[in-house]
């Protein structure tokens, strides 16, 4: 009588045919005299040389490309203020830096403001009387440098506009020889700052890969050494509650890289960390040991570079910005800023996109928990 029991093991269909195959190879091979060198041969070992350098080359290529190929594009940016001083910055940034800012304007300096906030722009100029340059430092150092360089450059600009307008007025005799155009100036004010204990932003980027990396450890050591896909689905969740407390323990209670509250951001590391064990977990469930590598490449490989961890989505080539936001590291970088300086934002795909990562590991391990059901129900 056959039983349905879970054997702990991820036992692909027809295991019982590849082992007496393999029982009927070794009966088949000469025997070797005791204290015999096996040699590998010439062409395996050129071979894996050549692979093994390949990998290195596709490491090197999956980490510098986002970083090496990144321009400044489409950053958004809120104008506000009277509407033809508006049109005429419009005309000057697009002029000066054609396609590096997407320009929307907004009514006032507090419509602004709030734009910021909620990560619809990443900064904003106020014209009128005293104008103004609104940054966030929260987004990163190459938005804060960037708004920078705007003031610098805007400032440059109307105090040469003015200084022309008072030539002309002397010209005109309206005015005496001499006359100087008062100096402009163009304040800049960071609206969203980052916390003094990461005074410049460091650290919320460079936690990224850490826990992507961890993540992947953590799933590959319980594949191979928690037996029963139960105890794998447990062991997997137990890990993401552990490390999603220590870990925004470390980054927030020592060394104050998280702000905001403490249980929410642990939320969301613990389902970054479980979302990438587990579908590292599902995938060795499914595809045996293959499965491992296909959870490391989509995780380390291709979600860690596009994951904007270090600067905009806007400036990755193409769309591979927008992409990354898809992959669990990108969406965890996101959801972690937003959730500790930009309370405002609209943090739901985030969420989503690591909740559905989770949902796939989790189908994994149970599929393949059915599977090696229905093989020890075949082999018995």
């Amino acid at each position: 009588m056959s039983t349905s029991t879970d054997r702990g093991v991820d036992r692909p269909d027809g295991v019982e045919q590849h082992s007496a195959a393999h029982r009927e190879s070794a009966a088949s091979r000469p025997e070797r005299a005791p204290g015999a060198v096996v040699h590998t041969p010439w062409a395996r070992a050129l071979a894996l040389a050549v692979g093994a350098a390949a990998i290195v080359v596709v490491i090197l290529l999956a980490f510098l490309w986002p970083t090496v190929t990144s321009t400044v594009k489409d950053l958004p940016i809120a104008i506000a203020g009277p509407s033809a001083q508006v049109s005429a910055v419009e005309k000057q940034l697009n002029t000066a830096a054609d396609g590096a800012f997407a320009l929307t304007s907004r009514s006032d300096r507090q419509a602004a403001v709030e734009a910021i906030q909620k990560r619809d722009v990443y900064g904003a100029i106020v014209l009128g009387d005293s104008p103004e340059v609104l940054t966030a430092s929260a987004n990163g150092a190459a938005i804060t440098q960037i708004m920078n360089q705007v003031a610098s450059n805007l400032q440059t600009a109307a105090n040469a506009q003015a200084q022309a307008a008072v030539q002309q007025a002397i010209a005109a005799g309206h005015a005496p020889a001499g006359t100087k155009a008062p100096t402009i100036t163009v304040k800049v004010t960071d609206v969203v700052p980052l916390a003094s204990s990461d005074s410049r932003g460091l650290g919320l980027a460079a936690s990224s890969f850490p826990l992507v990396l961890g993540g992947m450890l953590g799933g590959v050591l319980i594949s191979l050494l928690v037996a029963g896909s139960w105890r794998r689905l447990g062991a997997v969740a137990l890990y993401g509650v552990a490390g999603g407390l220590a870990v925004t323990g470390i980054l927030q209670g020592w060394f104050g890289i998280l702000q905001g509250d403490y249980w929410l951001n642990a939320l969301a590391v613990g389902l970054a960390m479980f979302a990438i064990a587990a579908f590292v977990v599902g995938m060795n469930a499914l595809f045996g040991r293959v499965g491992i590598a296909i959870g490391a490449v989509l995780t380390v490989l291709v979600g860690n570079p596009l994951s904007a961890a270090a600067q905009p989505l806007q400036f990755l080539v193409g769309p591979w910005g927008a992409v990354g936001q898809w992959f669990v590291p990108g969406a965890s970088v996101t959801l972690l800023r937003d959730l500790s300086y930009f309370p405002s934002a609209d943090a739901l795909f985030p969420w989503l996109v690591l909740v559905g990562w989770a949902a796939v590991g989790v189908i994994g391990m149970l599929a393949g928990h059915f599977r090696n059901q229905e093989v020890t129900e075949a082999a018995a």
